[in-house]
């Protein structure tokens, strides 16, 4: 029998990758003419964020804002009484911050590890694509700089690579006289001492952490307690919502509690899809994290949040979201799992990736910044129209959050939707200004009070 395609060449490497562009661009276009939300961005924010029923679609909602960088003398919007000004430039992915005590600033210039099976599948070319497009996938640095202001005129005027040759690091603490890392598979021990520019000495394992091939939330985060005997430590889960099976999911979608001697471990709390800033509250002595939820039920669903974190709690990821609310998509049910779901504290919107978490004790920002929570929201892209990309405040009262949030800075986006940048990680510096990563601008920004 003849061969219908005898004399027929081969697509070439170049006609495939163009045939796959044209076939996402062409995904792009009909969930652009598709579903979007039907509230109002305040719907979803708060002590009591308004549910609506999942709207799941055939294909995704994928609408990305593409990397663009800032162009000169263009910057974000800081909030009335502030300024905003570039504490550091030209840096390298710049994801996570941290602040030592004598005022020097940590930052991971980090990006994901290789995740070669996250990338298997249509839905792993798709997500891809959109990584690449929102400017996610720049090889990883792998470093922590130290930035110093030794003159004190709210610019970074030393830098120095603290530490290189990492595996995706992200989180830093230190206690006592050890800088820990969280690295995206594990946590290490470096010696550190106060003025320290560089540090030669190679880090000790305290702890692995879950990683592997598949590694689909890889930044990893952690906090000290507050006596320094223990560490708590973000660990994402492995997919969106179980797709790939609860065995590739243990120990993860939680915040672990490690000795800080030893490395032995436990499960701290549970149930939360990808928990990443982590912060205390100084008046009740909470822990506090953002976590950001499931994704493909709607652009009104599901809401991000922010909530304290009890020991032993568990926060319904995969079964349920936002307390006892069923995802019919995950197999087998467990109902039994989800009535012993509690829900979290605060709403953040819907798709708006809280990462960074910081407390405002000791802010010198103007009074209304006084008791609360500065978050870093990277921005969405399962939401039609944009949410996120932003630095927002939420106030607290006695110990919880009350009120609406207040917008700290704005202006990531350009009136065409792409990214000028994405905030990541925040930080209070020594004079109490605030400081914000942004891993596209490639910048750190610095916010203080309008003398």
């Amino acid at each position: 029998m003849p061969d219908g395609n005898a004399g027929k060449k081969p697509l070439s490497m170049k006609h495939t990758v163009q045939s796959l562009a044209m076939l996402f661009s062409a995904m792009i276009t009909l969930t652009a003419c598709g579903e979007m939300a039907t509230l109002p961005p305040s719907a979803s924010f708060g002590a009591h964020p308004t549910l609506p029923e999942p709207n799941p679609t055939l294909l995704p909602t994928v609408n990305i804002a593409p990397a663009k960088g800032w162009p000169q003398n263009v910057k974000p919007l800081s909030a009335p009484g502030t300024v905003v000004t570039a504490f550091a430039k030209d840096l390298d992915h710049p994801r996570w911050l941290y602040v030592l005590p004598n005022g020097d600033v940590l930052v991971a210039e980090t990006n994901a590890p290789p995740k070669p099976d996250d990338a298997k599948g249509i839905k792993g070319w798709v997500m891809g694509l959109v990584m690449k497009r929102a400017g996610a996938t720049v090889p990883s640095a792998n470093r922590i700089t130290l930035l110093r202001d030794t003159d004190g005129d709210g610019v970074a005027d030393l830098r120095s690579v603290l530490l290189q040759g990492l595996n995706s690091p992200f989180g830093m603490a230190l206690a006592g006289n050890s800088l820990y890392v969280a690295n995206s598979d594990a946590v290490l021990r470096f010696p550190y001492a106060a003025g320290d520019t560089r540090i030669t000495a190679p880090g000790i394992k305290l702890v692995d952490l879950p990683a592997g091939p598949i590694n689909h939330h890889w930044t990893k985060n952690l906090i000290v307690s507050p006596d320094e005997s223990s560490l708590y430590v973000t660990v994402g889960s492995n997919s969106n919502v179980a797709e790939r099976g609860m065995a590739v999911e243990a120990a993860r979608a939680a915040i672990w509690k490690v000795d800080i001697n030893s490395g032995a471990h436990r499960l701290y709390a549970t149930g939360l899809r990808n928990p990443n800033g982590l912060a205390w509250d100084a008046h009740s002595g909470a822990l506090w994290t953002v976590v950001n939820e499931r994704d493909e039920l709607g652009s009104d669903l599901v809401p991000d949040y922010l909530t304290s974190v009890r020991d032993g709690a568990f926060y319904g990821w995969p079964y349920s979201y936002y307390g006892q609310h069923v995802d019919v998509r995950v197999k087998p049910q467990r109902p039994d799992r989800v009535a012993q779901a509690i829900a979290p504290d605060y709403a953040l919107g819907t798709h708006t990736a809280p990462l960074g978490l910081a407390s405002s004790v000791g802010t010198t920002l103007p009074a209304v910044f006084a008791n609360g929570m500065f978050i870093g929201q990277h921005g969405s892209w399962n939401r039609r129209p944009h949410s996120g990309y932003k630095v927002i405040f939420v106030p607290f009262e006695n110990g919880k959050p009350s009120g609406a949030p207040i917008d700290v800075l704005t202006g990531f986006l350009s009136e065409d939707d792409t990214a000028y940048g994405r905030p990541v990680g925040v930080a209070l510096d020594m004079q109490g200004a605030l400081l914000v990563a942004d891993d596209v601008g490639n910048v750190v920004w610095r916010v203080s009070a309008r003398r």
